[in-house]
């Protein structure tokens, strides 16, 4: 099966893949089917940093991708779940934080990894270029999102079967320098492979 295939293609983190190490802190967030990645506001770096303008105070910003009439629909049906399997238009959905992601999401999975600043730096350069502009340069700004202080934004990217929110996550990551398959459609797939980075990360010595 193509689709068997494609999943096995680079099922495993080789065991030699070198694990970064930094000052720098960013959060992956495991929310049932659906990942995000969060980082402190002051690692916005570049354009990526005129989103705080949309949020006043914001400290951190949890980025999460998703086929956009589905993310946007706030009562989902067959319809809109359908879509989501083909190729189809995009969104970011951006949750500005007070907290830090492992309090504000104290009920699910987060792992928090390490980074050079640089790499935090190609992350939010990648963000930032997943984010759909209007006229003025500004990120196209589509609809408040579902939670307070949070806000759906156009997304050029294409969502299909085989580039879910979990794809995104795990390349998005590996711009930043992670070793991470990006062969994955799943949540667990993606952090079952933060997780042992993170553990690498935390091995003293290393």
């Amino acid at each position: 099966m193509p689709l068997a295939g494609w999943l096995a293609g680079c099922a495993v983190m080789p065991a030699d893949a070198p694990v970064p190490k930094g000052e720098a802190t960013i959060y992956v967030v495991g929310r049932g089917w659906h990942t995000d990645i969060g980082l402190p506001v002051d690692d916005a770096a570049g354009p990526l940093a005129s989103l705080r303008r949309d949020f006043p105070g914001v400290r951190y910003m949890v980025f999460g991708f998703g086929e956009r009439q589905y993310y946007m629909a706030r009562n989902a049906g067959s319809g809109e779940i359908l879509t989501a399997l083909l190729p189809s238009e995009s969104a970011i959905l951006v949750t500005a934080l007070l907290a830090t992601p492992t309090e504000a999401f104290a009920d699910q999975t987060v792992v928090m990894l390490h980074l050079p600043r640089s790499g935090v730096e190609r992350i939010a350069m990648r963000l930032w270029d997943d984010l759909e502009k209007a006229a003025d340069g500004s990120a196209a700004r589509l609809a408040d999102g579902p939670y307070v202080g949070s806000a759906f934004y156009a997304s050029p990217d294409t969502y299909d079967a085989l580039h879910t929110c979990n794809t995104w996550t795990a390349q998005v990551l590996r711009e930043g320098g992670l070793p991470m398959n990006t062969h994955v459609l799943f949540a667990d797939q993606v952090m079952q492979q933060v997780a042992r980075i993170a553990a690498m990360q935390a091995r003293p010595g290393d």
